[in-house]
């Protein structure tokens, strides 16, 4: 009974360290991730850094910098509690087993010794004599084996309990390494924070100093952008209208056997969608969000607005057709169509790909617009049912 109790609690305690061992790395992950973000975010920025820019959009990348490297501070703090909750189990784990090991040094010691003073032959010899019938004999008989057996067992548990602690002891050696270097890490990390705070505050006092000329800026390019979302919008309504036989504002795509499977198959993909860009980071992200800086401005985006780097291509992120290519500004915006969904490429440069084309997921489609004065390029993106606008961030990996 015994026996089987200790092997449930060994039991008990190895599934227990898996799982937590799989939370860590599921940690270690997310921070490794959030690192390669901070990196990607500091790369492409580090492009436009000798470009002269105006505060607000000196203002914007700071923020984002001081964001990507926020989150990656949380996650160096859920790992390293993480850390310290494998650390002090494996310290209470330790001085058990030290506790186990020397209760079973202490029982083998005594054992050797009661076997010291009885093992001649002489003397198992007269133990086994001494017995009152062959029943006995042979019960003394099998109490020696189980004597010698049990030592043997004793010796092979006192070496396994040795090798558990070893193993135990580099373990606890690598994780406290290990804290360390998060610690390191962190304390540097919290140090650029603070030094991107200071820069935050000198360009919000230059900003309030222009709040006049900023507020106008900001919402002349929010009427250029509502001017170019009802283009969208009025290219997909007039889509839907041909699809059924030119009725004028039908509400949805009227569907082939073909593109109502390949709807389902879009919406089955909801969340797990490749990006759009091979590289990239939201800089803007869908909806209403009020200004960081100046109160009482709100902005507004149907879509989100990715930054990449020079010469990046944009890419499809669902198999599809071209259903139309639009002239924005200078620019180029392709539609792509998916059964009743539409994937919107905006401020592309050129294009490779023709209306009517059908066309595979992550296939380019063009290279995206970089601005000749701020060195900035942005895929503007968009994800629609029929009329209705949808978040990206929703459809899109980890986005």
């Amino acid at each position: 009974m015994n026996k089987a109790k200790h092997i449930l609690l060994l039991l008990f305690f190895f599934v227990s360290f898996n799982s937590f061992s799989q939370t860590k790395k599921e940690l270690e992950a997310q921070r490794k991730e959030l690192q390669e973000e901070v990196n990607k975010i500091r790369s492409l920025l580090s492009q436009t850094r000798s470009v002269e820019k105006s505060e607000l959009d000196e203002l914007s990348e700071i923020n984002l910098q001081i964001n990507a490297q926020i989150k990656l501070i949380n996650a160096f703090t859920a790992e390293s509690k993480a850390l310290n909750k494998e650390i002090y189990g494996n310290e209470r784990e330790l001085k058990k087993l030290s506790n186990e090991l020397k209760v079973l040094k202490d029982d083998y010691a005594s054992m050797i010794y009661k076997s010291y003073k009885s093992k001649s032959k002489n003397s198992r010899i007269m133990f086994l004599l001494s017995s009152q019938n062959f029943h006995q004999a042979f019960k003394r008989v099998q109490y020696m084996k189980q004597y010698t057996d049990f030592r043997k067992a004793q010796g092979t548990q006192i070496r396994k309990k040795t090798d558990e602690l070893l193993m135990l002891n580099d373990t606890l050696t690598i994780r406290k390494k290990e804290k360390e270097i998060l610690a390191v890490e962190n304390k540097n990390l919290k140090e650029k924070i603070e030094k991107r705070k200071e820069e935050q505050k000198e360009v919000v006092n230059k900003i309030k100093k222009q709040e006049k000329k900023y507020i106008t800026q900001i919402k002349r390019k929010q009427r250029e952008e509502m001017k170019i979302d009802k283009k969208i919008k009025k290219i997909i309504q007039d889509a839907i209208n041909k699809s059924n036989d030119n009725t004028t504002n039908s509400k949805g795509f009227s569907l082939t056997a073909e593109a109502k499977l390949l709807a389902v198959k879009f919406e089955g993909n909801k969340g797990k969608l490749p990006w759009p860009l091979k590289k990239g980071v939201v800089s803007r992200r869908y909806g209403k969000q009020a200004h960081k800086t100046l109160p009482g401005i709100t902005i507004e985006s149907n879509g989100v607005h990715i930054r990449t780097e020079t010469d990046t291509k944009a890419r499809v992120i669902f198999d599809g057709t071209v259903l139309q290519i639009q002239s924005v500004s200078g620019k180029k915006a392709v539609y792509i169509q998916h059964g009743n969904y539409i994937s919107v490429y905006n401020n592309l440069e050129t294009v490779t790909v023709k209306k009517g084309d059908k066309v595979i997921t992550k296939q380019s489609l063009g290279k995206v617009y970089t601005d000749k004065i701020s060195k900035k390029t942005i895929l503007k993106f968009q994800i629609w049912k029929n009329t209705t606008r949808l978040n990206p961030a929703d459809w899109i990996y980890k986005m």
